[in-house]
């Protein structure tokens, strides 16, 4: 069965995901475009019993459009949001895609609140890249 970490920037608050998630989705709703500091937040649904995490973690929780409640995981030391825990989905828990930082993640299979999506997202393969090594 295929194990991933995910970390915050320091590394010191991590989260282990045991086999695939269940759902990967992109969600462009202005919660989460202030949570990230981007356009759209992208996440990754584990069962609860198959995540196991580490190191010291500070929470904050937010009412969300649907009604429902998150507590999100964040790093006291760096800051950076690692997971959280929707009050909706006892039985599994949501990890930053990005904290994974491996270009190889399964893609998103769905996105959400695209009411909310600036309007450029879809334009963001037709501009040219800058390659760094």
């Amino acid at each position: 069965m295929t194990s991933r970490t995910a970390s915050c920037n320091c590394g010191q608050l991590r989260i282990t995901c045991e086999g695939a998630p269940t759902r990967v989705s992109i969600c462009h709703c202005l919660e989460c475009q202030r949570r990230t500091g981007s356009v759209y937040a992208v996440q990754a649904r584990f069962p609860r019993d198959r995540v196991r995490a580490e190191g010291r973690s500070s929470n904050w929780s937010r009412t969300g459009e649907s009604g429902g409640t998150a507590r999100f995981h964040f790093c006291p030391d760096c800051g950076a949001t690692v997971y959280w825990e929707p009050d909706t989905m006892p039985d599994f828990v949501l990890v930053a895609v990005g904290a994974f930082a491996d270009p190889g993640f399964p893609a998103p299979g769905v996105s959400v609140y695209e009411e909310r999506q600036h309007p450029w997202v879809s334009a963001l393969e037709r501009l040219p890249m800058e390659h760094w090594a």
